[in-house]
């Protein structure tokens, strides 16, 4: 319908400028495996996130799964995470034959709760995989000090935190590695993409024959690798929406801002924490509700926002460790402040081009949802 609103909208430039950016594949027929464009990307990016090292993926999972491996930890190894993110995390450790271990989060930001972690620590702890939470930061500072005390290897999931720093370093320096998405509906898109920060130069050996076939020259296969190689057009597209990605970031902002001006202080609804020390990518905009002292559960709220073609979703809904695949393996009842998350969480539709009045309208069919 002319008037439905999605939970969500790619950001595209104008058709002009990738028609332009992809010009030059046409001239050298050079498609995929790390052309010019990647290069350039690549480069690119490593400036824009203050990084030390950069190595570019097919996508955002297998930027996961692939430094996993590249870190060389033993198999059956258990690695403390957060059943509250998406699948990609959880199966990239199970994937690489390793056992998560869930740890409960934090109320306010939905992070990993790092004073839990150390309860969690066995003998075969060898990793822990935090995840950025809807652009809310882990605390990085406390999860160091644990993996530095207990020789853990660390490995952020960045995807929902692109382009932010907290106490001015960008996110993607915390941890052995970072893991970005770049997913068509992410902040900062390639249509598909992702990548992984490191400051360890024999890391990005690694990683880099990880994603080109265990390849390191013409007549050289040193390790079995996988193809993980993002194409040059992904790469332009990148090229493209990082030229306009602070303008999308301050419309995201004021989108938030507006949400906030009709949602802040009403009983029974909790919006995302503000961090004093993070700079936002306003990437997401969850909310929690409390049928007890809103009148509606989240339920509820969403099929009054879909009666009104309006798109929302439940982000996280259901927990990983409450998957199908896994059935009967955990007990989501020992992350409890998690699973309550699940239950009442909703992201509302934000993305640049979605219209004040439109922000409007959400607003009020929730606020009117109890009636």
């Amino acid at each position: 319908m002319e008037n439905k609103i999605l939970v969500t909208q790619s950001s595209l430039p104008p058709l002009e400028e990738y028609v332009e950016e992809i010009r030059p594949i046409w001239e050298s027929h050079w498609l995929t495996n790390m052309g010019e464009k990647h290069k350039e990307l690549q480069a690119k990016l490593k400036m824009f996130l203050a990084v030390p090292e950069i190595e570019m993926f097919t996508n955002g999972h297998m930027a996961i799964e692939l430094a996993l491996q590249a870190l060389d930890l033993p198999k059956g190894g258990e690695v403390i995470t957060t059943p509250f993110t998406f699948a990609s995390t959880t199966h990239a450790i199970v994937r690489n034959g390793l056992q998560p271990v869930f740890c409960d989060i934090d109320p306010h930001t939905f992070t990993i709760d790092s004073a839990k972690i150390e309860a969690l620590i066995t003998p075969k702890t060898c990793a822990i995989v935090p995840v950025h939470v809807y652009g809310n930061i882990c605390d990085v500072d406390a999860i160091g000090d644990v993996a530095r005390r207990h020789g853990l290897k660390v490995l952020y999931d960045a995807a929902h935190a692109f382009g932010e720093s907290y106490k001015g370093i960008g996110v993607g320096n915390f941890g052995d590695i970072s893991c970005f998405s770049f997913h068509a509906t992410k902040v900062f898109n390639t249509i598909e993409g992702g990548a992984a920060t490191y400051k360890d130069p024999e890391l990005g050996k690694r990683l880099y024959e990880l994603k080109n076939f265990g390849i390191r020259g013409p007549e050289s296969v040193a390790s079995v690798g996988a193809n993980a190689k993002m194409n040059e057009f992904c790469a332009a597209m990148g090229l493209c929406n990082l030229r306009h990605l602070e303008e999308e970031i301050e419309k995201r902002r004021a989108v938030v801002e507006r949400y906030r001006q009709h949602l802040e202080g009403i009983n029974g609804i909790q919006l995302n924490a503000i961090q004093p020390e993070v700079q936002y990518n306003y990437a997401y905009f969850p909310v929690l509700f409390d049928k007890k002292a809103f009148g509606a559960d989240r339920n509820e709220v969403m099929d009054k926002l879909a009666e009104s073609d309006i798109g929302a979703r439940k982000y996280f809904y259901p927990l990983t460790n409450q998957f199908e695949c896994f059935q009967g393996q955990y007990d989501p009842q020992k992350t409890p402040i998690a699973y309550d998350a699940a239950q009442r969480v909703l992201t509302l539709p934000l993305y640049s081009n979605l219209r004040m009045e439109e922000v409007d309208r959400i607003c009020s069919v929730i606020k009117a949802s109890p009636q």
